[in-house]
């Protein structure tokens, strides 16, 4: 068991498998804390790939849905990985640093997407592709106050815009700093050295006591993303296009061709979705995956659900379009469950939002 893993158990967590926190015993303090100070989770389960040389930003350009050969250092951008109908294979976060393009995946996913980019480089490709993910861990801060907790860690961090980041020198080695989309309040990812993991955990730990900063876990962390709607597990899916699950602010409609592009820049140009994502109320937790109907009709797929310690339920929907305007009455699941469209999750494009409310 590493460090870090027995530094978790000494603060009462429960592990998973791959020896992410669950939970630390008090899942309702630790909801209650992202909500109104901050929380620190370990998600070194998602990988950390770094490319380098002359073409580390153009071969992920030609493979992926974001423009991302315009990056400067310190810049960066969510993309998707698509297969040629346009179907999602592997999302990432990729942070332009000094040393080339980092990488961030989906968790668990970082050795399938590391082999992915090794399969896809041409002859003549000067590009070299290290999964760091074994040698580094990674915390992320979410909350009201995790701006603070940050700037505590490093001054210039707050100077940063969206996946802005910052590379800084530490007592506890070469540290990554960037910020990520919202969840819950701010969003911070902190990357570090594997052997100095436990001691940078325990520092932000310090760093953050007078903003109520306190260790959290998956569980919360899952019950978070789907009350926000961010996209993960079955919506990220070769089920699934990008556009279908509230991506469109990770594509860009104006960059050079890339796998998959013909299909999105139809559906873009043509103003028309099939289906899309939705945050739905559930009067009872069902679990996903789970076939949802709109008055006997098939209406989509739950495809994330959760019931926080606080007895609040979360829920996630692919929906036909028919289907998903804000307060469709649903039956989800085999026992008919009663539910709701609550509204459009992610970025939906604004003819979709635009007909909901009469606009279009």
């Amino acid at each position: 068991m590493t460090a870090l893993a027995q530094w978790h158990l000494s603060l009462g967590a429960r592990l998973a498998a791959d020896h992410i926190p669950l939970d630390y015993g008090d899942q309702a303090a630790e909801l209650a804390a992202a909500k109104s100070g901050a929380i620190l989770l370990d998600r070194s389960h998602e990988g950390r790939i770094l490319l380098r040389g002359r073409d580390c930003l153009a071969l992920p350009n030609r493979m992926s849905t974001q423009d991302l050969v315009s990056l400067s250092v310190g810049q960066g951008a969510p993309t998707i990985f698509t297969n040629a109908n346009a179907r999602i294979l592997f999302r990432a976060l990729c942070l332009r640093t000094d040393a080339g393009l980092l990488l961030i995946s989906e968790a668990g996913g970082g050795a399938a997407l590391a082999a992915y980019l090794r399969r896809s480089i041409f002859f003549g490709d000067q590009v070299t592709i290290e999964d760091q993910s074994a040698e580094t861990a990674q915390f992320a801060l979410h909350g009201r106050a995790a701006d603070r907790v940050a700037a505590a860690l490093s001054a210039g961090a707050t100077a940063l815009g969206s996946y802005g980041n910052i590379q800084t020198d530490s007592e506890f080695g070469a540290l990554t700093l960037a910020r990520r989309k919202s969840i819950c309040g701010d969003h911070w990812l902190t990357i570090c050295p594997a052997e100095s993991a436990a001691a940078l955990h325990g520092r932000l730990l310090q760093l953050g006591e007078a903003q109520r900063l306190r260790p959290a876990g998956s569980l919360t962390y899952n019950s978070l993303r789907i009350r926000s709607g961010r996209p993960a597990g079955l919506e990220l899916s070769a089920d699934y296009l990008p556009l279908e699950v509230g991506l469109w602010d990770e594509v860009s409609f104006n960059k050079g061709c890339y796998t998959g592009q013909e299909i999105i820049a139809r559906m873009e140009s043509r103003a028309r979705l099939a289906k899309t994502l939705v945050r739905v109320a559930l009067s009872a937790y069902v679990p996903a995956p789970a076939t949802v109907f709109a008055n006997g009709s098939l209406a989509g797929k739950l495809t994330s659900s959760a019931q926080a310690a606080n007895g609040e339920i979360y829920a996630l929907a692919v929906l036909k379009v028919a289907f998903a305007a804000p307060g469709t009455a649903l039956e989800v699941g085999e026992n008919q469950v009663p539910a709701r469209v609550i509204d459009y999750a992610g970025a939906q494009p604004a003819f979709i939002t635009e007909a909901a409310t009469g606009a279009a």
